[in-house]
């Protein structure tokens, strides 16, 4: 099998989708916290502010998920193929709410009325809440595992999906959008609203603490199999280590009023949470619960050889590109919001 640095084709596309996906939990994880905590925001002065503090970047975020998908399918087209099949109406109901939420934020400032606002802003909110919820719910279906068949088939119902522990992942996923969403207002705001921020930001992290710990202790009790390779390599126990300081370092830095430097760790946090799912169940991407052997790993679920060396070629390419683009649409909007005509 062909390798790059000693990685094999099939893990290093594991390693971009994780990039990927990772990349759009930091980026549009603020804006869909920014989104959940729209209705603790009374005055119309003080939504609009917070709806343009990610009105320039939230349909750019969103690419990274489109990207991530398109990723997904081109390089593990069996799991593609076997999750959207069997999480077809989650998946569809994350669109609609999606398509609900970009339709809220372009709408609501197209007429002055108050209940118009007031409609797009529940829209807005709800939408955004339950975006993160339903991301939570699939990595919790994710580490718990799915009934699959021998072809990767589905055999549970839709239902099944929602079971308490990944509701409880899915709640975590919104307490965790909500604190990051928190830090980038804080960034980006002045004066009461600033205020007004910091309040809900500091309740926003005791939230996310404690439903990281409930997490963390109901898994390491009841999903013992996702312990197994911390347990067999203990160098990978630096992992839920760094999560741990990174956690850590959020409100420490809050108390000085550094949110910069905590919104980062909060960044952080993000990724080294997803790389420990991703190190917890490698080389398994889906673990079946009717039998491990019927389950998705990197192996069974890849494209051919060739066409993961062409795809890693055309990614060491496209990639900077869109890091560039990023990194200069966040340069351009820095700084706080100030109000103006073409403003939402």
């Amino acid at each position: 099998m062909a390798t790059i640095l000693g990685i094999d084709y099939p893990t290093l596309w594991f390693l971009v989708v994780g990039a990927l996906f990772s990349g759009y939990a930091i980026l549009d994880g603020f804006d869909l916290g920014a989104g959940a905590w729209h209705l603790f925001f009374r005055k119309e002065e003080s939504r609009r502010i917070a709806l343009n503090a990610v009105g320039p970047v939230w349909d750019g975020n969103e690419v990274w998920l489109v990207i991530g998908g398109g990723a997904l399918f081109a390089g593990f087209p069996v799991l593609y193929a076997s999750m959207f099949s069997a999480m077809y109406i989650p998946f569809m109901l994350f669109l609609l709410v999606l398509i609900l939420r970009a339709v809220s934020i372009e709408f609501r400032s197209k007429e002055p009325m108050k209940w118009w606002r007031s409609l797009w802003d529940i829209t807005y909110s709800i939408s955004s809440i339950l975006m993160a919820l339903l991301l939570g719910v699939v990595v919790g279906n994710i580490l718990r595992g799915v009934e699959l068949g021998p072809d990767h088939e589905f055999t549970g119902h839709w239902l099944d999906f929602l079971n308490p522990y990944s509701l409880l992942v899915g709640i975590t996923t919104v307490a965790l959008f909500m604190m990051h969403g928190a830090l980038y207002l804080a960034m980006k705001t002045e004066g009461r609203l600033f205020a007004r921020v910091n309040n809900l930001l500091k309740k926003s992290i005791i939230f996310f603490i404690i439903t990281y710990l409930l997490v963390t202790v109901i898994t390491f009790f009841f999903l013992p199999h996702l312990t197994d390779n911390l347990l067999e390599n203990a160098i990978l126990l630096v992992v839920p280590v760094l999560a741990f300081l990174s956690i850590a370092n959020i409100p420490r830095l809050v108390s000085k009023g550094r949110y910069v430097g905590a919104f980062l760790f909060s960044a952080l946090t993000m990724s080294f949470l997803l790389i420990l799912v991703a190190v917890e169940l490698y080389p398994v991407m889906v673990l079946s619960t009717v039998d491990p052997a019927y389950s998705i790993t990197v192996y069974n679920a890849a494209s051919s050889e060739k066409s993961l060396g062409i795809m890693l070629l055309l990614t060491a390419i496209g990639f900077p590109l869109v890091i560039t683009y990023t990194v200069f649409v966040y340069k351009t909007f820095w700084g706080k919001v100030k109000l103006d005509e073409t403003s939402y």
